[in-house]
């Protein structure tokens, strides 16, 4: 038997797959072959499309997006109205006025590393790796690969100095002939 707790206004597939400790709230939307690891949280009005990967220990803000194509790793935060976009050319249409069908696109996949951050109402584009605890900003729009313990603001985003696990813009500083970086809150040091 699981362990979770869906709100009774939440539209939850019997074919997703939630993880024991996991709680999805008001009007959160979960469909078919979504998986959902241990420990999540998916906040009120949020999608969570077909086929879509969480990892455990996920916290999904208000109103978040997630799109098909789209793998989320451990201890990945999502913050209010971020979207997670799949589809590199939309279009309702094809060229000949036709109605698109499910066979007339091709989805352009997103991965979320371990530990990062994407602040409210950032958007991912597709075909895009966000690295290990990078730190993109709230409202930037992500159209390359950022890598890991970067932050990134912006439309598009770029790349304004580094993060460390706590959370906090790292210092750079010279420490014994070398270029270092520091974590204000914890001391630690980083090289990159």
């Amino acid at each position: 038997m699981s362990n979770f707790i869906i709100h009774p206004t939440a539209d939850v597939s019997p074919k997703a797959v939630i993880g024991d400790g996991t709680r999805i709230w008001h009007q959160a939307q979960v469909r078919e072959g979504a998986q959902i690891g241990r420990n999540c949280i998916v906040g009120k009005d949020s999608y969570i499309d077909f086929d879509v990967k969480i990892g455990d220990n996920v916290k999904i803000q208000t109103g978040v997006q997630v799109y098909h194509g789209v793998t989320i790793e451990n201890g990945v935060f999502l913050g209010p109205g971020v979207i997670l976009t799949n589809d590199k050319n939309p279009r309702a249409i094809n060229a000949d006025g036709t109605l698109k069908a499910d066979t007339d696109w091709e989805v352009g996949p997103i991965v979320v590393k371990f530990g990062a951050a994407l602040g409210a109402g950032s958007i991912i584009l597709p075909n895009v790796t966000v690295g290990r605890w990078a730190l993109v900003g709230s409202g930037a729009v992500v159209t390359k690969d950022v890598p890991d313990y970067e932050i990134v603001v912006g439309n598009p985003a770029r790349q304004i100095g580094y993060v460390g696990e706590a959370g906090y813009p790292l210092k750079q500083i010279e420490e014994n002939g070398r270029s270092v970086w520091v974590c204000p809150k914890t001391d630690k040091r980083y090289e990159f």
